[in-house]
């Protein structure tokens, strides 16, 4: 019995360790350069000076309601909200579709710059996303529910100096409670024609509920997907989720993991929040899913068959699954939430 105990011991410690030297330093090495909207450490400053500093905020609060039926919903830029930035209108806004929980933004200016987007909603949390100079909208999600908005496009000038191009405050009264967590987004990018809806619909054509849909996808993700623990140690500063090639390449860090299973979810209808914020004291990423039958469950994936468990398919996968991760895992103590896409 004792040895045992000691053998579950030692592997608790060493899949923990494990996981601190890969996910943990991924983030650091990402942190280190500038903060993206995963880590919004940097300082910004216009080109009068006039400093804009990021902000943790609190975590969101569940949302209420039943969701529509499952459908891919694709973004659009309809075109009958639009804002420009002043002067030379290289900044274009479309916040058509805010009500459905997401706004796109474009920069038709120099393909040469490097561009920050800054977005904060009721509760004052600000999310830092790198925003593409090629002259194509990008999506960002509204995740903290109805209420106020502002959103700011910078400019790099030298080093972390950046000069506002654009900033507008709106309002948003969501239609679909569950709209920002069903539609794809720059870190849960899929379409129709996506490998991981693909999968997705051959993975769940059996399952009779959405608890089952989530547990078949779940299994299929820490199966599948192996931790790849070079490009933990090699990802740079504004990295994003390609999850078709996730899925097609069978590894990748714990975004990777996240965003494959988040958009597999989504793809069927099911709201399901990407979330990153702490372990411990690792930067990490996971999900939380809601269903008619349990509401929201927050980091969930794993179900015994009577309850669910806080649960993250990176640490279920690395440490295959073990009593000891699922015991920790199962904590929810351990999660500390911080941003939802």
């Amino acid at each position: 019995m004792k040895k045992n105990i000691f053998k579950n011991t030692i592997l608790y410690f060493s899949v923990i360790a494990l996981f601190l030297l890969g996910c943990g330093n991924a983030t650091s090495a990402i942190a280190q350069e500038e903060g993206t909207a995963m880590f919004p450490l940097e300082l910004y400053s216009e080109a009068n000076s006039v400093s804009l500093e990021e902000a943790l905020g609190e975590p969101m609060v569940p949302l209420a309601g039943d969701p529509k039926a499952a459908v891919i919903q694709a973004p659009q830029a309809s075109g009958k909200v639009v804002y420009t930035s002043s002067g030379n209108n290289d900044v274009t806004m479309d916040a058509s579709n805010s009500a459905d929980g997401y706004i796109m933004v474009k920069y038709t200016g120099s393909a040469s710059v490097k561009l920050k987007l800054i977005l904060s909603g009721p509760s004052g949390i600000k999310y830092t996303y790198n925003l593409n100079s090629n002259g194509n909208y990008e999506t960002f999600i509204l995740s903290n529910g109805s209420g106020n908005y502002t959103v700011g496009v910078y400019k790099n000038i030298v080093d972390t100096k950046y000069s506002t191009l654009f900033t507008k405050s709106f309002q948003v009264t969501l239609k679909d409670e569950f709209a920002p967590f069903l539609r794809p987004n720059q870190y849960v990018n899929f379409n129709a024609n996506s490998q991981v809806v693909t999968m997705a619909a051959s993975l769940v054509k059996d399952s009779k509920n959405d608890i089952e849909k989530v547990q078949s996808i779940y299994d299929y993700v820490v199966k599948n997907i192996t931790y790849d623990k070079q490009l933990a140690q090699t990802v740079q500063s504004g990295y994003v989720p390609v999850v078709d090639d996730v899925l097609m390449n069978k590894k990748g860090i714990c975004f990777d993991y996240a965003a494959v299973m988040a958009a597999m979810l989504r793809s069927q209808g099911i709201p399901t929040k990407l979330v990153t914020g702490y372990t411990g004291s690792a930067y990490h990423a996971w999900i939380s899913t809601y269903s008619k039958e349990t509401g929201w469950v927050e980091g969930i994936i794993f179900f015994d068959g009577t309850t669910w468990r806080l649960m993250d398919p990176t640490f279920a996968s690395t440490g295959n699954s073990s009593d000891a991760i699922m015991k920790y895992i199962g904590d929810g103590k351990n999660y500390q939430e911080k941003y939802l896409y």
